[in-house]
């Protein structure tokens, strides 16, 4: 039995659909906290990219190395939340145009993402959720993890996408060179592994936990919300596991899902 079916979400982007009759913003939107909160992930962002790249690694320990990467990491996720929020139209709900504006260059810098693909795929699974139609669903007889991500990441990403991610690579590669002999590993170690991990974080917390059925068999309310205080809430993916709320409420920002799951549970 699955009983959250989402709301569905208009194509907010495409210019003829700019409109105030396609356009519905968010009666939850908050969007000057919004604002400065993927402000203050994006300075986080660029701040530990710059520190990351002059940093010799040799020269750093574990515990420094570790830190460093999860931090990474955790902004890296920040700046598809931001993205995802501007697919729901939540980001900047009075400035359409802005509110896409930002969300692409969050993608850009992300993984050098397409806004409009992603935007459409992520509406698709919000439509028809769990569905042959769900670009973010298993794929048939194949719910094992490997296979679901596997599937997961080949409906996001193409050919052009992967070269266009690895230029931006070289480039950074070329610039961090000009101070930093070794650059080349530093790009690998805070750049590249933080964003697979960022995939694997996104994945887990925010497809595959919230939407698996644990056996055939399974009676499942789907999509869950994942049983997690607030605090580890937010460090497990921006409240991506509080998944029933966001597929009720998909207008909400991540950060009033919290808020909202209270709502539900009280209810």
């Amino acid at each position: 039995m699955r009983t959250a079916r989402s709301i569905s979400s208009p194509s907010i982007c495409s210019p003829h659909q700019l409109n105030s009759s396609s356009w519905v913003p968010s009666d939850r939107s908050d969007p000057l906290t919004g604002i400065l909160l993927a402000a203050l992930i994006a300075a986080v962002w660029l701040a530990s990219l710059l520190v990351a790249l002059q940093q010799p690694l040799q020269q750093m320990g574990l515990a420094e190395l570790m830190g460093l990467v999860l931090i990474r990491t955790l902004s890296q996720t920040g700046l598809f939340i931001i993205a995802h929020d501007a697919m729901h139209g939540s980001l900047l709900p009075a400035l359409p145009r802005w509110n896409c504006r930002i969300g692409a260059v969050a993608l850009l810098l992300y993984a050098g993402l397409s806004f409009r693909r992603c935007q459409r795929n992520h509406l698709s699974h919000h439509r028809h959720s769990e569905t042959a139609a769900d670009p973010d669903y298993h794929r048939p007889g194949q719910p094992q993890i490997h296979l679901w991500y596997g599937a997961f990441m080949g409906r996001y990403l193409s050919a052009w996408q992967l070269l266009r991610l690895g230029l931006i690579w070289l480039g950074v590669t070329a610039a961090a060179s000009m101070t930093h002999p070794l650059a080349g590993v530093n790009v690998v170690s805070f750049c590249i592994i933080p964003l697979v991990l960022s995939s694997l974080q996104l994945f887990v917390v925010g497809t595959w936990l919230p939407h698996r059925c644990a056996s055939p068999a399974e009676v499942a309310v789907t999509p869950r919300s994942l049983p997690m205080h607030p605090v580890v809430s937010l460090a497990a993916c921006y409240h991506f596991g509080y998944h029933f709320e966001h597929h009720k409420f998909p207008y909400t920002p991540w950060f009033r899902l919290p808020l909202m799951r209270d709502c539900n549970n009280s209810v």
